[in-house]
C-alpha cells in the first residue's frame, strides 16, 4: 500500500467554511517603528540592538518607554528575551511573550498584540526581532554558531541534504516551473526590481541596481536558485509599536490603522508540506479568504504589497496566490513592470530581504508604515515643514515614495506550508 493511501483525506477549505472577526477591524494601529543599521559584522550583541530599535520605535511614535507595557518578540537563534529589553528600557510590562518561529512571526505577533490588548491585558505593545544573522547564526546552518541550530527537526532533515532554506522550498519552486511554465527570468526580474527600489534607500545593505541576465550569470546554489535569487544576510533589529486607534491619533505621525491580519495559517502538512499537492500552491491559497474577509478589501484594492522575498519564487507565489493575479499567471505578474516603483502595484519598495536587509518580515512592516505616513526615508529633500519633499523620480539615487498610497498588504512565508497576512490603510 502506499504511503498517500494511507493518509486520511483533508478535505479543501471553502470560502462558505471561512469564519471572520471584522469587528476587529481599524480599532488598531501601528504608531511607531524602529530599527538599527543593516550590518554585516556590526559587533554588537541581540540584547544591545534590540534595545536600539525599541527605543527608535517608541520614540518615532511620540512615547515614553513607561506608556508601554507589553512586549512580543520573535525568538530564535542569538535573539534576546523580551523582558530584558524592557528591563534595559525602564519598561515594566503588564504582559510578554517571546515567540519562537519563521518568517510569519511578524503578522501573527501583530494579531496576539492586538489581542491581548482587547483583554485588557495591557494598552500599547511593541513587537521586536532582533538577529546576528550574518555574524552568529546564518539561516542556512553555518557560521560561528551554527552547531547550535542542529536540532529539533533538522536532525531529520540534514541526513538528507535539507539544511538551507532554498534546499527545502526548491520543491514548490520546481514544480510551478513545471506545473505553469514560469522561466528563471521571469522571477529574476523580483532581483532586479527590487535592487531598483534599494538604490533609493540610503540604509539598504546593497544599493547597486542589478539586471535579469546578472541575476541568471550568478552561480547556482540549489536550483532553481541563483546567488541572486536569493536574500541577504545581515545583523540588526527592528521593532513596531501596536497601540488602539484611539491612542494612535494623540501619537506623532499618521497612524497606519490595521483593517485586517491573519497569522500562521497551514497548509494540510506542515512537516513535509510537499506531500500534500498541488506541491506548487502555498499557504496562502488558504489564507487569503480570512485576511480579505476581516480587512474587508480585495487584492485589487491595494496600492503597493510587501510580499516576503527570501526567494525572488516566494514573492511571485504570494502575490499569486494571496489572489493579485491567476494561479499559473505569477511569473508574468512579477515581470511585467506591475511592481516597480511607478507600476500599477509596487512591492517591497524598501529593496526587501533581497536588498535592504534580513529581518524575517518586521522591516516589510515598517516601510508599508512609512508608505501610508507619505513619508518612506529615501534620498528626497527635506523641506521648511522637517518633511521629504517626495518628487516621485525613481531614477537611481531619487524617491521610493508611492503616490496616494492609502491601501497595503503584508504577505509573509516562512514556508510554502505556513502564511501569515496584514492589510492595513493610511489613518
Amino acid at each position: 500500500m502506499s504511503f498517500t493511501q494511507d493518509v486520511p483525506h483533508m478535505p479543501m477549505q471553502t470560502e462558505a467554511d471561512v469564519t471572520t472577526n471584522p469587528f476587529l477591524r481599524d480599532r488598531y494601529a501601528i504608531a511607531g517603528v524602529g530599527e538599527t543599521e543593516y550590518l554585516r559584522g556590526g559587533g554588537r550583541t541581540t540584547r544591545a540592538m534590540a534595545t536600539i530599535a525599541v527605543r527608535r520605535a517608541i520614540e518615532d511614535a511620540g512615547l515614553e518607554p513607561s506608556d508601554v507595557d507589553g512586549m512580543l518578540s520573535y525568538q530564535g537563534g542569538d535573539s534576546t528575551f523580551a523582558p530584558f529589553v524592557a528591563g534595559d528600557l525602564g519598561i515594566r510590562l503588564n504582559f510578554y511573550m517571546d515567540v519562537f518561529g519563521g518568517g510569519t512571526s511578524t503578522e501573527a505577533l501583530i494579531g496576539i498584540a492586538m489581542g491581548v490588548i482587547e483583554a485588557g491585558m495591557c494598552r500599547t505593545v511593541v513587537i521586536f526581532r532582533s538577529m546576528n544573522g550574518f555574524s552568529q547564526v546564518r539561516i542556512g546552518g553555518t557560521g560561528v554558531r551554527a552547531a547550535e541550530t542542529v536540532s529539533g527537526d533538522m536532525l531529520h532533515s540534514r541526513p538528507y541534504g535539507w539544511i538551507s532554506a532554498g534546499q527545502h522550498f526548491s520543491f514548490t519552486f520546481m514544480r510551478h516551473m513545471h506545473d505553469y511554465g514560469t522561466t528563471p527570468a521571469q522571477v529574476a526580474a523580483v532581483k532586479a526590481i527590487h535592487s531598483e527600489h534599494a538604490s533609493n534607500n540610503p540604509k539598504a545593505l546593497y544599493r547597486k541596481r542589478v539586471t535579469v541576465e546578472e541575476v541568471l550569470a550568478s552561480r547556482m546554489i540549489c536550483e532553481p536558485l541563483h546567488l541572486l535569487d536569493c536574500c541577504v544576510e545581515t545583523d540588526n533589529a527592528t521593532a513596531i509599536v501596536v497601540t488602539s486607534l484611539e491612542r494612535a491619533r494623540d501619537c506623532r505621525h499618521v497612524p497606519a490603522v490595521i483593517r485586517g491580519v491573519v497569522g500562521r495559517v497551514n497548509k494540510p502538512r506542515m512537516d513535509m508540506h510537499y506531500q500534500h499537492g498541488p506541491i506548487s500552491d502555498v499557504a496562502a491559497k488558504y489564507a487569503r479568504e480570512r485576511l480579505w474577509s476581516n480587512a474587508g478589501v480585495g487584492p485589487d484594492d491595494i496600492d503597493v504589497t510587501g510580499s516576503y522575498d527570501a526567494f525572488t519564487f516566494t514573492t511571485m507565489l504570494l502575490l499569486e496566490d494571496y489572489g493579485f493575479c491567476k494561479k499559473g499567471d505569477g511569473g508574468e505578474y512579477v515581470s511585467d513592470g506591475t511592481i516597480r516603483l511607478g507600476g500599477r502595484r509596487p512591492n517591497n519598495t524598501s529593496g526587501g530581504h533581497l536588498c535592504e536587509g534580513y529581518t524575517h518580515g518586521v522591516s516589510m512592516v515598517v516601510e508599508n508604515v512609512r508608505q501610508l505616513r507619505h513619508d518612506a526615508d529615501d534620498s528626497c529633500p527635506i523641506g521648511p515643514d522637517g518633511r521629504r519633499q517626495h518628487t516621485y523620480d525613481y531614477r537611481e539615487g531619487g524617491c521610493r515614495q508611492c503616490r496616494n498610497v492609502e491601501l497595503t498588504a503584508n504577505l509573509s512565508w516562512a514556508g510554502a506550508q505556513t502564511t501569515s497576512g496584514l492589510v492595513m490603510r493610511r489613518g
